[in-house]
């Protein structure tokens, strides 16, 4: 496919072009950062973001996210956004229980009235709160990064998969762990670090799921001083059920290629303790 080639927001336009590649949470609050509402700030800048999947519900957008009032939070009022934020989330979340391998609390904070140092939301929901205060065109979907080009000074051309090719004056990267833009600025490339996580999923978890309901609670739960780390988070606005995540750390071995090859319930009846593997059985 031909090339071609996107220089502006139209004919003669002599705004400052920012292209901001991901269109995830961190991608689209960069956006945000540069304006507000998206492709115009005060005139003077046209910014467009670049996301690689098909839509905005390609896929589930994962687990629940805390923001904190010194970092998250202060984002999101200068985006003008911290009231919604607030009607979104959710305080209670902010319980934390560590348990030992018997399932004995060791810590248990619960977050007093009106307390909202950090409070959880769903990563889908705040996507959908960020897209929504955005203008209608500013992301652009089924744009995979390939690769940015051009003098340090400017400007730069960015190369998609589908042939496009932008031109921008700054490019923003929120493009993930093998982030292209990472790749016009350092030769720095991720490494394994030993550890790889498992995920599972417990839908209408109070029904269905009571054992790892109570162990959760409103929040989140760390269990700690086993072989497999174990961290469990509710999960209360995503598609109105209640769910629970639980997430296992692995070095990289024979047991993990095992699990890769056979999945998890070979690994469930050897390391976890009898209070988790209720819910893994139950998937």
């Amino acid at each position: 496919m031909p090339a071609v080639l996107e220089k502006g927001e139209g004919a003669g336009d002599r705004r400052a072009r920012v292209a901001v590649a991901g269109g995830r949470a961190g991608g689209l609050r960069g956006e945000e950062g540069q304006g507000g509402t998206g492709r115009v700030v005060g005139g003077a800048a046209a910014l467009l973001v670049h996301d690689g999947e098909s839509g905005p519900w390609a896929r589930d957008q994962g687990g629940t996210l805390d923001l904190d009032q010194d970092n998250g939070q202060t984002a999101l009022r200068e985006a003008g956004l911290l009231d919604d934020f607030h009607r979104l989330s959710r305080p209670e979340g902010q319980e934390m229980r560590q348990l030992d391998t018997t399932g004995t609390i060791l810590f248990h904070h619960v977050p007093g009235a009106g307390e909202l140092f950090k409070p959880e939301i769903d990563r889908g929901t705040l996507r959908r709160l960020l897209l929504d205060s955005l203008e209608p065109g500013t992301v652009r979907w089924g744009r995979t990064l390939r690769s940015v080009e051009g003098p340090a000074g400017g400007p730069r051309r960015l190369r998609f998969a589908d042939g496009t090719v932008v031109e921008a004056d700054l490019v923003i990267g929120a493009d993930g762990a093998r982030s292209a833009v990472r790749r016009a600025l350092s030769e720095a490339t991720p490494e394994y670090s030993g550890i790889s996580f498992l995920e599972a999923w417990f839908h209408n978890v109070d029904n269905d799921h009571p054992a790892v309901a109570e162990l959760v609670g409103r929040g989140s739960a760390v269990l700690d001083g086993c072989e497999l780390a174990l961290a469990l988070a509710r999960h209360d606005t995503v598609g109105e059920a209640v769910r629970a995540c639980e997430g296992t750390m692995l070095p990289r071995s024979g047991k993990m290629q095992r699990l890769l090859d056979h999945g998890a319930e070979e690994l469930v009846s050897d390391e976890l303790p009898d209070f988790a593997q209720e819910g893994m059985a139950a998937r």
